[in-house]
């Protein structure tokens, strides 16, 4: 097992493309730093793009593209991708490079949450513990021993998405679609009577 974690470590250091940073299920909120690497000498060209999660191994997909590149970079970081511009939820990143002969290859990192809209996390005090003094039936009182306090497992809580300003009930979608439908009816009616009232 660990031969074969090696082998893949020493597998992504080698690989011409690769997407360093951010990792599979962080979650991102605000500016983030992209580092990556697409040193090949066969470099093209090459391009930095995003879609959801969920179509990412669709080769249909419609990917938005947050940066190109001409020439390849030196630097580890290689974009900044503003997600606020991007409604919260899950996300794959894609750096594809071009090589000269047409051909390409990606790297890409799946399950990206984006949560802007969330509030951030705070750390709640663990809650204070009873203190108990223990005295054995018919005795004296054990000697006081120091306690150990024991921390309480926090779980965190779950917190719905807030809703999506982007999207439409289907009451309203279709509401503009007949209301549309009427107009244009309308509109085929009245050019109708023009045209036959010209002919007159």
């Amino acid at each position: 097992m660990f031969a074969f974690i090696l082998s893949f470590a020493l597998f992504l250091q080698d690989a011409p493309v690769a997407i360093l940073a951010p990792q599979p299920g962080e979650t991102l909120r605000g500016l983030i730093q992209i580092q990556g690497r697409m040193d090949s000498p066969e470099f093209s060209s090459a391009e930095l793009a995003f879609t959801f999660d969920a179509s990412a191994s669709d080769p249909a997909a419609g990917w938005f593209v947050i940066q190109t590149f001409s020439q390849p970079t030196a630097n580890p970081i290689i974009a900044e991708w503003d997600t606020t511009a991007v409604t919260d939820g899950d996300y794959a990143l894609r750096l594809r490079l071009t090589l000269k002969d047409g051909s390409f290859q990606d790297a890409l990192i799946n399950d990206l949450r984006i949560r802007n809209d969330d509030p951030l996390p705070t750390a709640t005090p663990p809650p204070t513990l009873p203190d108990f003094n223990f005295q054995p039936p018919g005795g004296q009182p054990a000697e006081s021993a120091e306690a150990t306090q024991t921390l309480p497992v926090v779980h965190p809580t779950v917190t719905p998405l807030p809703v999506n300003p982007a999207s439409l009930p289907a009451a309203s979608i279709f509401t503009v679609f007949w209301q549309s439908a009427l107009v244009i009816l309308i509109l085929f009616a009245v050019i109708s009577l023009l045209l036959r009232l010209r002919k007159n």
